[in-house]
């Protein structure tokens, strides 16, 4: 995956399609492969008579969807995962790293055809369609916002295609045609409330951007409160990208909180913090607990902003295993001394890595690369990650993941202050809010409702290797 100079196709569009989708040509692969100076895989094209995406196809390998916005609002953080999958590609390819040893999937390579849509949730299913229809890919490694997996998911379950969704999610579903890699509720929400009421006070004030994952992660968490014996003192969203906070800081300071429990997302996390600190709130009054601010936001508003506040997440650069120190050695040789990792880009980078294990075992029986055999081969495989040993949950399609607190320090690294001994089994739906219903995929390749109400407490379950 050594770069050269991408070859720019735009063969068979005409002047309005082109000019329709001007704005995504300026921040997609084409210009992404230009720019970022090794980072993205060689051989890069466009495909002709659609809108321009990067492209490693050449026919003679896998090909391989990579669907991520690198400008937008939420430019920010996505860029990360690309960047990762482009990383896991390359050593899967060219035998590095956890596939030391290996040349590709039996010595096929896989070939990506990458998208940007811009951080619009429409180009996101336009995108997913192509790759699908035209680029004719076996599956898709992408999105971030719920609002892009919702616009997504109905074009993978009509067309019976797979995406691996690398990204923590408000949960409260169960899709046959997608593999989720990040957090699930009760890996992300259900220890970190609980850690506010008992460390902080127990009176919460929520904050969000306003589109689905923070609302509905917001209501979990609530309910979470309330469980644990206590009060929402404040609910408060503001439009995606927003920069402007003054308005619900000063709700904040009125509210008198314990803590802020913010699910702001993008460029609005940079914003919202700065202007916190200047509006005189520090973190030993009113910390702040997080989900999507990680290391890559930290970089972005300066570690000084966020120094004493908190996130919860699965993976942090400053986790003490093997495989974390190399991934972060790995990362920063490809990709610049500077840049960080982070938790989204840790799952991005660890599903790439489920994905070709799948791919590798339909090659070792003999299958071919259909779908109804890869959502099969994906089920139940274990990747030792940065984070830790993962596993796919076979009945599920989610992903045990461990869970993780790191309060932010003044070099904008996290000191880990809660983690659990193991990978948490995922429980996709709520169960402050729906007990007892999980989420149970039949075998084999079943794609009828998969909901299951047992009206029970379900355990919390660690992973056992």
């Amino acid at each position: 995956m050594k770069s050269r100079a991408p070859l720019i196709i735009v063969g068979g569009m005409s002047r309005r399609r082109f000019i329709q989708y001007g704005s995504l040509a300026l921040g997609s692969g084409i210009v992404a492969a230009c720019s970022n100076s090794g980072s993205a895989p060689s051989g890069t094209s466009a495909s002709p008579g659609a809108s321009p995406v990067a492209s490693t196809a050449s026919g003679d390998g896998i090909k391989v969807g990579v669907m991520y916005s690198t400008t937008g609002t939420i430019a920010i953080v996505e860029k990360s995962l690309q960047d990762a999958t482009f990383l896991a590609i390359e050593q899967i390819n060219e035998g590095k790293g956890p596939w030391s040893g290996k040349q590709g999937i039996k010595g096929k390579k896989i070939e990506t055809v990458v998208v940007n849509p811009d951080s619009n949730w429409d180009l996101y299913n336009q995108m997913s369609k192509r790759l699908i229809d035209e680029d004719k890919v076996v599956c898709v490694l992408g999105c971030y916002t719920s609002a892009s997996r919702k616009s997504v998911l109905p074009v993978f379950e009509e067309k019976d295609r797979l995406l691996y969704y690398p990204v923590y999610y408000e949960g409260n579903e169960c899709s046959s045609n997608v593999f989720y890699t990040g957090a699930a509720p009760n890996q992300q929400i259900t220890d970190s409330i609980p850690y506010c009421a008992k460390n902080f006070g127990k009176k919460g004030f929520f904050i969000g951007s306003d589109y689905i994952y923070p609302k509905e992660s917001n209501r979990i968490a609530k309910a979470e409160l309330v469980k644990a014996g206590g009060e929402v003192v404040g609910d408060e969203y503001a439009a995606l990208g927003t920069t402007e906070f003054i308005t619900i800081i000063n709700k904040i300071k009125q509210a008198k909180p314990d803590f802020v429990l913010s699910n702001l997302v993008g460029d609005s996390i940079p914003a919202f913090y700065k202007q916190y600190k200047d509006a005189g709130i520090t973190a030993e009054d009113t910390p702040i607990m997080a989900y999507p601010t990680t290391e890559e936001e930290i970089v972005a508003m300066g570690a000084e902003f966020a120094q004493g506040h908190y996130t919860s997440f699965n993976y942090f650069q400053s986790v003490d295993t093997p495989e974390n120190k190399a991934f972060v050695e790995q990362f920063k040789a490809k990709f610049g001394q500077d840049r960080v990792t982070n938790g989204v880009m840790e799952a991005a980078y660890l599903q790439t890595f489920f994905m070709a294990q799948a791919m590798e075992k339909c090659a070792d029986e003999g299958k071919e690369l259909t779908t109804a055999n890869l959502r099969e081969a994906t089920r139940g495989q274990v990747f030792k990650a940065p984070q830790g040993t993962v596993k796919i949950d076979p009945d599920n399609y989610h992903t045990y993941l461990y869970s993780r607190i790191g309060k932010w320090k003044e070099d904008g690294q996290a000191e880990i202050v809660f983690t659990t001994e193991a990978a948490v089994k995922p429980i996709p739906w709520s169960q402050a809010l729906y007990k007892g219903r999980v989420c149970v995929h039949k075998k084999p390749d079943d794609r009828s409702n998969s909901i299951v109400e047992t009206k029970k407490d379900i355990p919390v379950e660690l992973l056992k290797i």
